[in-house]
């Protein structure tokens, strides 16, 4: 069993007890009250600005680096981001091999007025709801984690609670697959996360493949200007940028040189 996998399966069995503590229902009921009382901030739409559109992500630890940053908190880290120029906000919220909670939304959504990704491994419609009713305006879905019924569903859930969703590919299988569904936005993420070896060029390989009119977020193994002037020349509109920034001292200042 891979890495990606072993995630999966702890993310599927942990569900069951989520569930059963708080129904779907109930949770369902939730997303219906926050969409209403405040509405997604538009998080394709906002990548789709002109320039260089970054999601500066919010990250503990992860499997592959430990622990990245302690002693600080998601409210200034928040902040910090949107004062950089970011776009939008990813928050991780698992919580074995990241350190995130659902909770990070909401604290994330009261210190920035930028939209919310939810990254996290996605493979239920328990999990759409749990993001609207939590404070996201767009979700992650893996290709590598869902099979093609299950990516369907999983998108018109998203759709059904007005979410923008990241799809995300590492390879032209993958991008072949979610092709079919004609989403908007395509991330490819130069992690294989089968293995966790990170190789940019995986960037240079799938850029031309995706449909014309789709927005292309590079992910993963972007740390300097120079890696970013590289992956925009291709193509690419958008970068998820998160360990360099958790990683700096100065995080608004970090991401202020990123994008000027």
């Amino acid at each position: 069993m891979n890495e990606l996998q072993r995630i999966v399966a702890r993310t599927r069995e942990e569900l069951t007890g989520r569930i059963a503590a708080r129904p779907l229902a109930d949770v369902h009921a939730a997303a219906l009250r926050r969409l209403e009382e405040d509405p997604p901030r538009g998080f394709a739409a906002a990548l789709r600005a002109p320039g260089l559109s970054v999601i500066a992500e919010h990250k503990r630890r992860s499997p592959s680096a430990g622990v990245i940053r302690e002693g600080v908190e998601l409210e200034a880290v928040v902040a910090a981001y949107e004062r950089g120029g970011a776009r939008a906000i990813s928050v991780l919220t698992e919580r074995v091999g990241f350190g995130g909670a659902l909770e990070d939304l909401a604290r994330a959504r009261g210190a920035t007025s930028l939209p919310l990704l939810r990254k996290d491994f996605i493979v239920s419609e328990y999990q759409v709801a749990e993001a609207a009713a939590g404070g996201a305006d767009a979700l992650l879905l893996i290709v590598a984690a869902l099979g093609d019924d299950e990516l369907g569903a999983l998108l018109g859930h998203a759709a059904g609670y007005g979410l923008d969703v990241l799809v995300e590919v590492h390879d032209a299988g993958e991008l072949e697959r979610a092709s079919r569904f004609q989403v908007p936005v395509i991330g490819i993420n130069n992690r294989d996360l089968t293995t966790l070896q990170v190789d940019l060029e995986r960037t240079f390989e799938l850029c031309d493949r995706v449909a014309p009119g789709t927005t292309v977020v590079a992910e993963s193994g972007l740390r300097t200007r120079a890696d970013i002037d590289r992956v925009t020349a291709a193509g690419v509109e958008a970068v998820l940028i998160g360990e360099s920034l958790m990683r700096s001292q100065d995080m608004e200042g970090a991401l202020r040189a990123l994008v000027q």
